[in-house]
């Protein structure tokens, strides 16, 4: 059904008909009812704190002995509140937050496997441009730099993907 079709029916309906349809997608749908209650009761900072406890547990677990390290568990709650449209500033604080929980990670037990490094390497490149784009960058730009000087510090093999990044932040049309 094409959009014009679907206004053209919604059209048509009378109130309490729109109002069960609505009823009737809330109930039915995990995603209609997460929007609702999102849009009614945001609860960003309760979303937020469950996020950075399980991107934490993924590398700190208190159970189980070996952490997952899944990166995969964060980009999911990045992909999630951006479809929710949540505030950008706490959005980029959870992005930094997984980069800098990855890297005190890396610090304890130092991994071999390039796909973490690439991946975190990815995921500076994101945050970096997603703060930029909203215009976030006085905010966050310290510890954007300290992420850079702890790759330095850990001699991350792919040091000059984050050097590459910080050098476009200090370029004056990214500041603007």
């Amino acid at each position: 059904m094409s959009k014009r079709a679907l206004k053209n029916y919604l059209k048509d309906l009378t109130k309490p008909q729109l109002e069960d349809q609505i009823l009737d997608l809330y109930q039915r749908f995990k995603e209609v009812k997460t929007y609702y209650n999102f849009t009614f009761n945001p609860m960003e900072d309760k979303m937020i704190g469950e996020a950075k406890f399980k991107i934490n547990k993924e590398y700190f677990p208190q159970r189980r002995r070996k952490p997952k390290a899944r990166r995969s568990v964060a980009q999911k709650y990045f992909k999630h509140f951006m479809q929710l449209e949540m505030d950008p500033t706490m959005l980029a604080d959870l992005m930094l937050f997984n980069i800098e929980t990855a890297q005190r990670y890396n610090s304890t037990k130092p991994q071999k496997s390039d796909a973490f490094f690439k991946s975190i390497a990815t995921s500076y490149e994101k945050a970096v441009d997603f703060i930029v784009a909203h215009g976030l960058l006085r905010e966050f730009n310290q510890r954007l730099s300290k992420i850079v000087d702890e790759a330095r510090k850990q001699e991350w093999y792919n040091l000059e993907v984050f050097l590459r990044k910080q050098d476009e932040l200090e370029k004056p049309s990214m500041n603007q």
